[in-house]
């Protein structure tokens, strides 16, 4: 079911202080920003081999992102698994018992379609499933 990892997710106050860390130090390349309007985010990814970073900081004090840096500080948020057809990741997920955050797929950045699986399901981690046109 699950291909690779398509990327790590980390929740940022600020996109530009944290592109300093990830371009200067780390020395990766940054592929674009986008704002995710629905998800109230902006997302910055920096492809690195076969997998991005996501940089993901939080346009609206109400988003997920801000709630996360609020509660757990900026760090790691999650981990997305690429994923041929993510409505059969799903469904599988749910007949294991896994408890689903998103039921149906959602259009996330760079236009992948993604589905987030809880963490109380997936021993504290939040899971991605994000399908991308290849």
């Amino acid at each position: 079911m699950i291909k690779k990892i398509d990327h790590v997710g980390i929740a940022v106050k600020s996109i530009d202080k944290a592109l300093k860390l990830y371009t200067d130090l780390y020395g990766l390349e940054l592929a674009g920003i986008e704002v995710v309007e629905d998800q109230k985010v902006k997302t910055a990814f920096l492809p690195l081999g076969d997998s991005e970073i996501e940089l993901l900081e939080a346009t609206d004090a109400n988003s997920a992102i801000a709630k996360f840096i609020e509660k757990k500080g900026e760090g790691i948020q999650h981990i997305a698994f690429r994923v041929e057809n993510v409505e059969k990741a799903l469904k599988q997920a749910k007949e294991k018992g896994i408890r689903l955050i998103d039921e149906k797929p959602r259009y996330g950045a760079g236009g992948a379609k993604i589905a987030f699986l809880h963490p109380k399901s997936t021993q504290g981690v939040l899971v991605e499933f994000c399908q991308r046109d290849e």
